[in-house]
């Protein structure tokens, strides 16, 4: 009964996408309520994708980061989770709200993104080690976009293992500009659009999707499950809280969102990206999926293992709803 009744609500979001669609897949009306609906459509019944950006009202006004750091550290039971191996190579190590992922090659780890300043030791260097993993073996820290809540702890690995620290020159610059009273690490390497980074056995590509950040980057990774090839893609930025400057205006983050969105989606596509994680937990579901692997048994699938079409749907709800946000710039 529940596959009918699924496959009822499948439908019934197929005949909403077909009327607010035309032929070429475009939103046949271009409205906020065409681009909302076209979300919905493609988020589906099992609400693959950020479809709560379709609500996110546009940034008040001219930004340069996420705000004042919090004048200290909340307490360990508000933020510390536990790491887990979701792929033969790739692990969780973050925290309840924010992800951290390492990438296990036959040469060291690299690291997705480095949380808070006050966690990474706690939530990286030990969830690794209760991993059986050697953090020191981190080579890399690749930050998927210059914001302390994913680049305040790379400075403790920089300085800690001498791992070496990625973000594209636009998020160096924004680090640069940033006057919050983090530890900030020291620039370092810099990622450039389509460079595949090479750790032993292992390649990650990345790929300069502004719009989050100026120089956010997303990333397809090759993981195994169970011996299974996969390909997992990272939607490197997600929310509208864009560091919107002076030089230009609120539209140019939409439509700069919008074409990263379209370009990623592609690029997922011709990879074969049937997985996807992210960068908060709850924009991936990790929430429940984290607790669905460590109770998988044989047999059982990988939740993070969405489909081709998911990971498309999943992109496409991001495109859909920053649409809905330019339109209501000027609504």
């Amino acid at each position: 009964m529940r596959s009918r009744a699924s496959a009822l609500m499948l439908a019934m979001g197929l005949a909403v996408a077909l009327t607010c669609t035309d032929v070429r897949g475009q939103p046949a009306a271009d409205t906020v309520e065409a681009h909302v609906a076209a979300a919905r459509a493609a988020a589906g019944p099992d609400q693959v994708g950020p479809i709560s950006l379709c609500n996110a009202p546009a940034p008040a006004g001219p930004q340069r980061g996420r705000g004042a750091a919090p004048p200290g550290p909340p307490a360990r039971a508000q933020w510390h989770a536990e790491p887990v191996k979701v792929f033969d190579n790739l692990y969780f190590v973050g925290q309840t709200e924010y992800s951290a992922w390492a990438v296990t090659t036959s040469a060291g780890i690299i690291l997705v993104d480095a949380i808070w300043d006050y966690s990474i030791e706690d939530e990286v260097v030990g969830g690794l080690e209760k991993l059986g993993l050697d953090p020191a073996t981190i080579k890399y820290v690749l930050v998927s976009h210059g914001h302390l809540d994913h680049a305040g702890g790379a400075k403790f690995l920089q300085d800690k293992f001498g791992a070496r620290v990625i973000m594209s020159a636009a998020d160096w610059d924004l680090i640069g500009r940033n006057t919050q009273s983090w530890p900030k690490p020291k620039r370092d390497m810099v990622a450039t659009d389509g460079q595949k980074l090479t750790l032993g056995d292992t390649t990650l590509t990345l790929y300069l999707t502004p719009g989050h950040t100026p120089g956010t980057i997303s990333t397809l990774i090759p993981v195994k499950d169970r011996g299974v090839p996969h390909v997992v893609a990272e939607w490197g930025g997600t929310g509208f809280n864009f560091t919107i400057t002076p030089d230009q205006p609120q539209r140019y983050w939409f439509e700069t969102y919008i074409k990263s969105a379209e370009r990623f989606r592609d690029a997922a596509a011709r990879a074969g990206a049937d997985a996807l994680i992210a960068n908060h937990t709850n924009l991936d579901g990790s929430k429940t999926k984290l607790p669905a692997v460590v109770a998988r048994k044989a047999g059982d699938p990988n939740p993070y293992v969405i489909g081709a079409d998911g990971v498309r749907r999943y992109l496409t709800v991001a495109d859909e709803c920053a649409r809905a946000g330019l339109l209501r710039l000027t609504s």
